[in-house]
């Protein structure tokens, strides 16, 4: 199941290029939420500006535990649509502020919680596979649940409507996507980038994607790779007919040409036209489902 885990997490693209775990991690990652350091493809790599934001980071006291959360929104302006971005294994390094940033500059206060603070900090640990069994395996889906909850709750107290909230989340962040589209009724809709969709149950996660699409009533738009080798199409399918069964209006995309993590732009498993094209359809999504 690590291996598993692994594969489903990160994809292999990722790493296979000549790169070797420890330098990936260690490029990959920021402290806290300075910029990463020498990102591994430089030439591909997004840089949104703070012009006209408010960007930096606040914190959310969720049972005595400070909980750090990356905010980015238009600067002095109230009553914002409100999107939770939700990190990769990596947790909130430059890449992922900077998605929040991106959402800012569309008019969304957008909130990305370091979800791991409690079990540790992945910029710590020089393995893929270290960080996997230190941080990742620790975490429980309750505890998340949770946090996210406390930071919808901050968003409605500090200028976010949310009447109008969303999630979107890459990687371990689109499996978390699927599942808090399931716990909190007042998702609007949410966007998974190549989000586990099946496992196996246990203590700390009994639940996946899958076994919520019975009971799933907000819309999710589903990006996945067709070269992805942690993910394959088949699990999608099973969603997808899963989902079909209850009515449920989600939709899914697979790009052929791309793998795991395609829209992750400081790696070599980028695809600029596919990353493009899902940030699109995102920002689409969510304002036919009434959160822009």
């Amino acid at each position: 199941m690590q291996q598993q885990d692994f594969d489903s997490l990160v994809g292999k693209s990722g790493t296979d290029e000549g790169i070797d775990r420890r330098s990936f991690i260690k490029v990959a990652m920021g402290t806290g939420f300075a910029a990463a350091a020498m990102p591994i493809c430089a030439q591909t790599v997004v840089k949104t500006d703070t012009v006209g934001l408010t960007a930096g980071e606040v914190n959310v006291v969720v049972n005595g535990q400070n909980v750090p959360v990356y905010r980015a929104q238009p600067e002095g302006k109230t009553n914002l649509p409100v999107v939770l971005v939700i990190s990769e294994i990596f947790g909130v390094h430059e890449h992922i502020a900077d998605m929040a940033r991106r959402f800012a500059k569309q008019g969304y206060l957008a909130l990305a919680p370091e979800l791991f603070i409690r079990q540790g900090d992945p910029s710590k640990y020089g393995t893929i596979a270290e960080l996997m069994k230190e941080v990742v395996s620790k975490v429980p889906d309750a505890q998340v649940m949770g946090d996210l909850d406390a930071v919808v709750a901050w968003a409605k107290a500090n200028g976010g409507n949310t009447d109008k909230l969303a999630i979107t989340g890459f990687c371990w962040g689109g499996r978390v996507t699927w599942l808090y589209a399931a716990h909190n009724p007042q998702i609007k809709a949410g966007a998974a980038w190549y989000g586990r969709i099946v496992g196996e149950p246990s203590a700390l996660s009994p639940t996946n994607p899958i076994d919520i699409a019975p009971t799933l009533k907000a819309p999710v738009l589903g990006l996945y790779g067709g070269k992805d080798t942690g993910i394959p199409v088949d699990t999608v399918e099973k969603m997808k007919a899963a989902l079909a069964k209850t009515g449920n209006k989600s939709e899914f995309v697979i790009y052929p040409n791309s793998g795991h993590a395609f829209n992750a732009d400081y790696r070599a498993s980028y695809v600029e036209a596919d990353a493009k094209d899902g940030w699109n359809r995102v920002l689409a999504w969510f304002k036919s489902h009434g959160v822009a």
